[in-house]
C-alpha cells in the first residue's frame, strides 16, 4: 500500500518566522503617509494596530521567534501533509512529479489561522478587548472568529455582500466561534452609507469592507483592525508553509522546479514560496519558477501597473506601492471572492516587479474544470481561489507532457471548497458565469490613482 503523504512530526513545527525583507536586493519602498507625501511612522498605525504587530511590519531581522502560546494552538493542525497527487498525475499521464501543501486541514479549512492565530494572541496581549476585519469569501473572517474564540477576544466581521450571500455557511463557522457577521456595504458605517445611497445594488468589494472595518475600529472603544493578507506581518506569519514544506522536499530528497499559489492579497503565495526565493542550496541559480495565480476578472499582477495606491476604497489607509487595479475598482461576482482584491502585497509586488515571481490570470470556468478535474483524480474538492492554483499546476504538468520532460510542481492547497458546491452546482448547470477581463471599469479606477511618484 503506497502512502503520499510526506508528514512531519510535532517536534519538527518552525519555532521562527521568516522574514524576507532581510534578504531582499532593493528595500521594499515605504508606505506614505497621504496627507504630507512622507514615510508613514509606526504612530500612524497605532490607532490600528498594536506595537507588536507594528514593530513586525516594519522589521528587517530575517528569523523572529514564534511565542508558545501560537505553537500551541497551531499544534492542533500542524505540521500539515506535503501529498504526492499521484492519481491527478497518472490521469494527466505526465512525467511530472506533482505535489501539494494541504492547508485545508484546519478547522476553518484553510491557510488563513496561521496569521489569525497570532494576531489574536499579540492583540490580547496589548490589552484590545474586539478586533474588526473585513473578509472576501469568508475564509479569513471565519479564521478571525476562530482565533478570536480562544483568546476571549470579541470579533466582528464585515463581508463583501456578494459571498455573504453566496456561501452562508461561511457566515455560519463565524457565528459558531461567536463573530458577528454583516454584508458589505453595510448601513453601519459613513463608508458603507455613502455607497449604498449611489448604488443600492452594490456587490460590494474587499476595499469597500476594509474600509468599513477600519471606520469601525477607529470610532469603537477597545477595538483595533486586523488584516488577513497583503501586510508584511501577515505574509511573514505565513511562512510557517513554506518552511514545512521545504523540510518535507528534503525528507524525500526532492527539489522544486515550480511552486505555485494562488494570489488575492498574496498572502498564501508569499508563505509558501518566499522561503525558497533567496535560499542559495534549493534556488541558488534562481532557477525556480513561482507562478501567482489570479482571476481574469480581477488581474492585478497581470494588468494593474505597479504605483502607489490606497489598499482601501475610502482612503483611510496609507499609500502602498503595489501593483493595483486602482482603489475604487469593483470586480465581478465570481465565487473566488478571496481573490477579488484590488491590489497585491507590496512584498509580493516588489518581486514580481524584479522578475523573480510570475504571474498568470484564468477565467472563472477554466478554474473550475481543474478543480473538478483534480476532485475526480484526487477525491479532494478545492475551494474557487485554490482551483486557480490547480488549473496552473495543471497545465504546466501538461507541458511536462508535451516536452517530455519530468519536472517537479508543488502547489499550495490552500482551502477546500466544501462551502462553495453552490458554485460547483452552476459549473454542472453550465449556468457559472464567465466575466471577461473588465478593461473598462479598470481603466476608469486608475484614472484615480493618487499622483505619488
Amino acid at each position: 500500500m503506497e502512502d503520499n503523504r510526506i508528514l512531519l512530526s510535532k517536534k519538527d513545527m518552525p519555532r521562527k518566522w521568516y522574514n524576507i525583507q532581510a534578504d531582499l536586493a532593493h528595500p521594499l519602498p515605504p508606505p506614505l503617509n497621504p496627507g504630507t507625501g512622507k514615510p508613514a511612522t509606526p504612530e500612524d498605525f497605532a490607532a490600528i494596530f498594536p506595537m507588536s504587530l507594528i514593530e513586525q511590519e516594519v522589521s528587517t531581522v530575517r528569523w523572529i521567534d514564534i511565542p508558545e502560546e501560537i505553537l500551541n494552538i497551531l499544534s492542533i493542525w500542524r505540521p500539515t501533509p506535503l501529498i504526492r497527487a499521484r492519481r491527478l498525475e497518472k490521469f494527466l499521464d505526465t512525467p511530472a512529479r506533482i505535489y501539494f501543501k494541504d492547508e485545508s486541514v484546519s478547522p476553518p479549512g484553510s491557510h488563513k489561522p496561521n496569521t489569525a492565530i497570532a494576531q489574536a494572541y499579540y492583540n490580547k496581549k496589548a490589552g484590545t478587548k474586539r478586533l474588526a476585519t473585513e473578509t472576501g469569501a469568508g475564509q479569513w473572517g471565519s479564521a478571525l472568529a476562530f482565533a478570536t474564540n480562544f483568546f476571549g477576544l470579541e470579533c466582528v466581521v464585515y463581508m463583501v455582500k456578494v459571498s455573504y450571500e453566496q456561501k452562508p455557511y461561511r457566515r455560519s463557522l463565524m457565528q459558531i466561534w461567536k463573530a458577528q457577521i454583516f454584508p458589505s456595504p453595510s448601513t453601519r458605517t459613513k463608508t458603507g452609507k455613502m455607497i449604498l445611497e449611489k448604488d443600492p445594488n452594490c456587490p460590494g468589494s474587499l476595499g469597500i469592507a476594509i474600509s468599513e472595518a477600519i471606520e469601525d475600529t477607529v470610532t469603537s472603544k477597545d477595538t483595533k483592525y486586523s488584516l488577513g493578507s497583503v501586510l508584511n506581518h501577515v505574509l511573514m506569519h505565513q511562512s510557517i508553509i513554506g518552511l514545512e514544506t521545504k523540510k518535507q522536499l528534503m525528507q524525500i530528497g526532492e527539489k522544486p522546479d515550480i511552486m505555485i499559489g494562488c494570489c488575492g492579497g498574496g498572502s498564501n503565495f508569499a508563505g509558501f514560496v518566499f522561503p525558497f526565493i533567496f535560499d542559495e542550496d534549493l534556488n541558488k541559480d534562481r532557477k525556480i519558477r513561482f507562478i501567482g495565480t489570479e482571476p481574469t476578472a480581477c488581474p492585478t499582477l497581470t494588468k494593474g501597473p505597479y504605483r502607489y495606491d490606497f489598499g482601501d476604497t475610502a482612503q483611510m489607509t496609507p499609500l502602498i506601492k503595489m501593483f493595483t487595479l486602482g482603489h475604487n475598482f469593483v470586480p465581478p461576482g465570481i465565487h473566488a471572492g478571496g481573490l477579488r482584491y484590488h491590489g497585491m502585497a507590496p512584498l509580493v509586488s516588489l518581486l514580481a516587479q524584479e522578475k523573480i515571481v510570475e504571474a498568470a490570470s484564468f477565467h472563472q470556468r477554466a478554474i473550475f474544470e481543474a478543480a473538478v478535474t483534480f476532485a475526480r483524480a484526487e477525491g479532494r474538492i478545492p475551494a474557487p481561489e485554490t482551483a486557480h492554483a490547480v488549473r496552473a499546476a495543471i497545465d504546466e504538468a501538461i507541458k511536462c507532457k508535451q516536452e517530455k520532460v519530468a519536472r517537479t510542481i508543488v502547489f499550495n492547497y490552500s482551502g477546500h471548497g466544501f462551502f462553495d458546491l453552490g458554485a460547483y452546482d452552476k459549473y454542472f448547470a453550465d449556468k457559472l458565469e464567465d466575466y471577461e477581463y473588465p478593461k473598462d471599469k479598470i481603466e476608469e479606477a486608475l484614472k484615480e490613482l493618487p499622483q505619488v511618484e
